[in-house]
């Protein structure tokens, strides 16, 4: 979810950023460790990089990472979604069924 987060805010995806996504779009609270030792797992594995912007007056001349998706992230989201698809298919009657 990370990984999808930091791909849908493009140059946006700064730490905070990448939390409030995953807040709003998967409904998912994440705590400020965990999402960093999250994006730093991934960028050990190469699934992300980061790069630091310049300093900002509005930050107080501090400096932040930005994140973005590596070509091999992108490849394990790819296989990630065709194991879902084929493990989900013939599913979706009951998948589409809400829980009362």
């Amino acid at each position: 979810m990370v990984l999808l987060a930091v791909l849908q805010l493009r140059d946006e995806a700064f730490a905070p950023a990448v939390a409030a996504q995953l807040e709003a779009k998967a409904e998912r609270r994440v705590s400020r460790g965990a999402l960093y030792a999250t994006l730093d797992r991934l960028e050990t594995k190469g699934w992300v990089r980061w790069q630091m912007d310049r300093p900002s007056r509005e930050r107080g001349g501090y400096r932040k990472r930005s994140f973005t998706v590596t070509e091999e992230g992108l490849s394990i989201l790819r296989t990630a979604r065709h194991a879902m698809e084929a493990l989900a298919s013939g599913l979706g009657g009951v998948l589409d069924e809400r829980l009362r």
